[in-house]
């Protein structure tokens, strides 16, 4: 159960209140769940976030396989439900083999991957792991992605972590409709 009510017109800050309202046009309702039902407290905030994820999701030079996968390693390496079961659907439809998001989810060896895919889980967890990237890892990475592609990539795994500390921090809802299984934490 989230840990924060749904947000209303009154209860975000006054001085957001029109930004509120800008978001509920294209929203068409508040968010239930999972990070947009945080931040939409804050509308501002939502809005920025929301412009920075439609250029990483639609404007980016990264494929929708590499998106979707590198937001299923932030979800797995940040034990975040919500981005898991909202992605692991759309990552399997975008290319990613099962076998790969499955071994994510369950912490398995990983099976055998393409460049592109263990470029994305080894700079991904090397960072999440450790805080760092180490040579070889960035090396991998610019090589499969060039300079565009790895700012983007680093960008969105940045953009994912910060909601599923969203998600994870509020406590946020699960979708109803999830067909993933919840990851083992």
């Amino acid at each position: 159960m989230a840990r924060i009510p749904l947000a209303t017109r009154e209860s975000v800050p006054a001085t957001q209140r029109e930004a509120f309202d800008t978001m509920l046009q294209s929203l068409k309702s508040v968010p239930r769940t999972g990070p947009g039902s945080v931040l939409i407290h804050v509308p501002e905030a939502h809005r920025i976030l929301t412009d920075l994820n439609h250029y990483l999701r639609d404007s980016s030079t990264l494929s929708k396989k590499v998106q979707e996968l590198a937001m299923l390693v932030t979800a797995r390496e940040n034990d975040c439900q919500h981005i898991w079961n909202a992605h692991a659907a759309s990552a399997r439809e975008a290319g990613v083999p099962s076998a790969l998001v499955d071994a994510l989810r369950d912490r398995k060896e990983l099976p055998k991957m393409a460049a592109d895919e263990a470029a994305v889980v080894t700079y991904g967890r090397e960072f999440f792991r450790t805080h760092r990237v180490s040579r070889g890892g960035f090396q991998s990475a610019m090589e499969v992605f060039g300079r565009q592609g790895l700012v983007e990539l680093t960008a969105l795994l940045g953009n994912y972590a910060l909601l599923a500390f969203m998600c994870n921090a509020f406590d946020t809802d699960l979708l109803a409709e999830r067909k993933e299984p919840l990851l083992p934490v």
